[in-house]
């Protein structure tokens, strides 16, 4: 992802012979490409994909424009960093997540708390971003649809263990049943995104429904003999 410029040998060596900025740091370790890619997340999540502009990205981050260029090949390639400098960290917390010893109830009320930190942070309105430019920009949406999909693949090995924990015996796959939890999830982030109020999206009494009917579904399989559940 993070592509230099193509320059010429002598332009290459000429630079060589003198200290680039790229390289510096400041005092508390911070590097030039991570201020630029802070910068472009805070500009992505407060003015969105279609008025991103390199130069106020460079002002925010206190950075030569210049240096954009020498680290990320483009504005495409930029957001992209930014994309999975967050998505690889949130995707591992949710790996740890789904491997924990814990109900299904817990885990889905953790994967709530974890949203409402998303929602906080600017992650979600991020994803929404290059979502919506997805639709219209090929290249943009051939990049990012194989990162969106990770969420999907870790959610139906998720649902797939959570099934075999469980002994059910279901007559719809997993792959249907991440399929509705991802969707779910997607149109969830969306709406929000968007603005739709509770009282008319509704969104948190649906994810607090989700919570209830796992909790009670926790109860019941309690009751059952051992058997029984296997049975199921």
């Amino acid at each position: 992802m993070d592509k230099p410029v193509v320059q010429s040998r002598r332009r290459l060596t000429a630079a060589a012979r003198r200290p680039h900025p790229a390289k510096a740091t400041r005092a508390d370790g911070v590097t030039t490409r991570t201020l630029i890619l802070q910068a472009t997340r805070r500009r992505l999540a407060e003015q969105g994909y279609a008025n991103l502009n390199v130069r106020d990205i460079a002002a925010d981050a206190g950075v030569n424009h210049a240096l954009i260029g020498y680290h990320f090949h483009g504005k495409q390639q930029l957001v992209l960093a930014v994309l999975d400098d967050v998505n690889n960290q949130l995707l591992e917390r949710q790996t740890r997540m789904y491997g924990a010893t814990a109900t299904a109830g817990q885990k889905w009320q953790q994967a709530c708390d974890f949203y409402q930190e998303d929602l906080a942070s600017g992650f979600v309105r991020l994803l929404m971003e290059l979502m919506g430019a997805s639709f219209h920009d090929e290249a943009l949406r051939r990049e990012f649809v194989p990162r969106l999909l990770a969420w999907h693949e870790l959610l139906e090995t998720g649902v797939e263990d959570f099934i075999e924990r469980s002994g059910l015996d279901l007559p719809v796959s997993a792959r249907a049943i991440s399929a509705w939890i991802g969707w779910f999830w997607a149109g969830m982030e969306a709406s929000m995104a968007l603005g739709i109020p509770e009282e008319q999206g509704h969104q948190r009494e649906a994810l607090e429904a989700v919570a209830a009917l796992l909790r009670r579904y926790e109860v019941t399989d309690r009751r059952q003999p051992a058997a029984a559940r296997r049975r199921k």
